[in-house]
């Protein structure tokens, strides 16, 4: 059989190594960002604001304009998707919108979970939501006559029934739709294919896993929680315990650093062979928390605990409901020796925090929605189920972008400091 051979251009910019070199053919273009105040919406506006030459124009739509100074190449336009399709391409119109290239859509809403359950457990109440804000938005897009040349749709690894329990691995953009419960993610994807086909539109799905990135609004965000846990340790002068086994300390999973991320999402929607297609969004890292929790006690100055390995010292419990997205199988376990959110709402914990946000002028002075910010944290590291994405379609096709995860989340950490949401630490992320 003939072997054709290619050649292409990568470049590194600090610790994100194998970044695409894009042709001179694309230069010009405007985009729209939504859900811009967002952990991806913003280092979405970062990856496109460091070329200006192919990105002329670039439009940050969203509620609340994003935290800090835009790249010179980014406009705002506070707009509510809530709104009817008619108020938002008003809006577009008042701003001079004439034209938009490409679409990175990011917008999202968390519905208040149903009392004494997950945080996803609105399940059906998200659907309704989330399909809503994307519906109006791409409405809004045809009565203001803009039809862009790809949309990009950020969905994520619950499109796999990862928060549902044990599922295929690796997962693969091929893998079939989850039916155990609603999913927003897949009438998402059934009203953007539709309209695509309907407006003559390309159109791309991103699928991240844990997305690590720094922004101030810190709700659904695995970095922040763990570095108010370490600050708070080190402030007690007690270690910084895992909470969880032996199993969780050793899994591997992915993570999904925002800066990656985002270069895919350009590279996807600026790639004719990557028209039309969904792609898993990972960093290409092999990870595990035993890895990682040294260095970050060692970045706080405390010092550390590993899991039990006395199986009595564990309260043990499962996911509801006995199918799993894998379809055979035990449902998922999560070990703990102590509740994360039980331990952020602690009186000690509080007032520690609070001592540690007046002495360095953090911009949050107390530990507040502490059910959902430290939920997150909680369910991924007391389970042993974590994202596992094949990143074999996007290299295929030539996207070969990664970063060290350990390296990113120091990162992440390091940057939280600047945007005083943290005290500030002794040790930052190293090159590999």
């Amino acid at each position: 059989m003939a072997t054709t051979t290619k050649y292409q251009q990568i470049y590194s910019n600090g610790i994100y190594h194998g970044l695409p070199v894009h042709g001179d053919e694309h230069k010009g273009l405007t985009a729209i960002v939504t859900g811009a105040n967002g952990i991806s919406g913003q280092h979405m506006l970062r990856v496109l604001g460091q070329s200006s030459t192919r990105w002329s124009k670039i439009y940050s739509m969203s509620r609340r304009p994003p935290a800090g100074a835009l790249p010179a190449n980014v406009t705002h336009i506070s707009v509510d998707f809530l709104g009817t399709p008619d108020s938002i391409a008003d809006e577009l119109r008042s701003a001079g919108v004439d034209r938009v290239d490409h679409v990175f859509f990011f917008s999202y809403i968390q519905v208040a979970p149903e009392p004494g359950q997950l945080l996803w457990s609105s399940a059906e109440a998200m659907c309704v939501k989330n399909t809503e804000l994307l519906a109006n938005f791409l409405s809004a897009l045809s009565l203001a006559s803009l039809v862009p040349r790809r949309v990009m749709l950020q969905t994520g690894a619950k499109n796999y029934g990862v928060h549902l329990g044990p599922n295929k691995v690796p997962q693969e953009e091929t893998d079939p739709r989850v039916l155990i419960e609603p999913n927003f993610y897949y009438p998402q994807e059934d009203y953007l294919f539709e309209w695509c086909a309907r407006t003559g539109a390309g159109w791309n799905v991103a699928r991240p896993g844990p997305i690590l990135g720094a922004v101030q609004d810190a709700a659904i965000n695995l970095v922040f929680p763990l570095a108010v846990y370490a600050a708070v340790s080190k402030r007690l002068g007690q270690p910084l315990e895992f909470p969880s086994d032996l199993a969780s300390w050793e899994t591997l999973q992915d993570q999904s650093s925002a800066m990656i991320n985002g270069y895919l999402e350009e590279w996807a929607v600026l790639t004719d062979a990557a028209k039309n297609q969904a792609f898993n969004a990972a960093d290409g890292s092999h990870f595990t928390w035993g890895q990682f929790w040294p260095m970050l006690a060692d970045a706080f100055g405390v010092e550390w605990k590993g899991p039990s390995l006395d199986p009595t010292q564990y309260q043990v419990s499962k996911l509801p409901g006995e199918k799993t997205p894998r379809g055979y199988g035990p449902q998922t376990e999560f070990r703990q020796r102590f509740s994360l959110v039980e331990w952020a709402k602690r009186p000690e914990v509080q007032q520690a925090w609070k001592e540690i946000a007046n002495e360095h002028g953090l911009v949050t002075k107390e530990l507040t929605k502490v059910d959902e910010v430290f939920a997150v944290l909680e369910i991924t590291l007391s389970s042993a189920v974590y994202p596992n994405m094949s990143m074999d379609k996007a290299r295929s096709l030539g996207f070969f972008g990664t970063v060290k995860s350990t390296d990113s989340m120091l990162k992440v950490i390091e940057e939280f400091v600047g945007l005083k949401m943290i005290p500030p630490v002794g040790v930052f992320a190293k090159s590999a």
